[in-house]
């Protein structure tokens, strides 16, 4: 297994545990005291600036009808390396915090941390025009969740074929102690999936497999910067999908952000 556990340079600040949750782990059985990470101060290297560079563009999958999205240059190489890095530093498990899965669904590693705005913001920033400005009759609300749900999958690791729940928001306290919820009106609509490496950086397998109606299957190979997105929760128009296993040597990263929907 290749990883990225670094970033040449870089100096880290401490982290600490914001929330213990229940954490599942993939073979089935719980792991009561699982970690929700955040570092101790706003990390130099996860703040975002304007690239002019990138030209976030949106293209929509055909799906049956069913909601679902990929649009390009989200972030940098090098942003996307940082993140790479920042949860390495984290450190992956085997249990995933607050996550209910049934034994042999998700095989993979996963950390759990609370960002800061200085990442969250301007990415939001860059890509909100093309994000539905609103979803079953609830605007579009005007920042991500910052709880990020990080997953590497090494040789053979899959996410077998499951609908990904929705969500409350959360951030950190003031005083960076604490993970807090945001309120009961605000909840998530889509999932949003990161793609931290790819093919281009030695990545075998690790498809995102969205499934449609009648049989209809897309598979969506990751691309570093890029992100796909779709509906998630448990309604008729949500998106079944499966994290496809990843066949070589170098780990695949990704990571899922919850889009927000509704109002104060």
């Amino acid at each position: 297994m290749v990883s990225a556990a670094t970033n040449l340079g870089t100096t880290w600040p401490g982290h600490h545990a914001v929330a213990h949750l229940p954490g599942s782990l993939p073979m089935g059985g719980v792991v009561p005291m699982t970690p929700v990470h955040a570092f101790d101060s706003p990390p130099a290297a996860l703040e975002l600036h304007e690239q002019p560079s990138l030209r976030p563009l949106r293209h929509d999958i055909e799906l049956g009808g069913l909601l679902a999205f990929v649009i390009d240059q989200v972030v940098t190489p090098s942003e996307a390396d940082a993140i790479v890095a920042a949860t390495e530093q984290l450190g992956y498990r085997d249990e995933a915090p607050g996550i209910a899965t049934p034994p042999g669904m998700r095989m993979n590693k996963s950390v759990h941390w609370v960002a800061d705005e200085a990442l969250m913001a301007p990415m939001f920033a860059r890509i909100a025009h093309l994000l539905p400005p609103v979803l079953h009759g609830a605007p579009l609300f005007p920042a991500f969740s910052r709880r990020l749900n990080m997953y590497r999958y090494d040789a053979n690791d899959v996410f077998n074929r499951h609908t990904d729940g929705n969500w409350p928001g959360y951030s950190l306290s003031a005083d960076r102690s604490t993970m807090e919820e945001w309120p009961s009106s605000l909840r998530s609509g889509l999932t949003m999936l990161l793609y931290l490496n790819g093919p281009a950086d030695g990545v075998q397998g690790g498809s995102t497999r969205l499934f449609g109606p009648q049989g209809l299957q897309v598979d969506v190979a990751p691309v570093k910067g890029a992100a796909l997105f779709f509906r998630h929760g448990f309604d008729l128009d949500s998106v079944v999908h499966e994290g496809c296993r990843v066949t070589g040597n170098v780990s695949k990263y990704v990571a899922r952000v919850n889009v927000m929907y509704g109002g104060l």
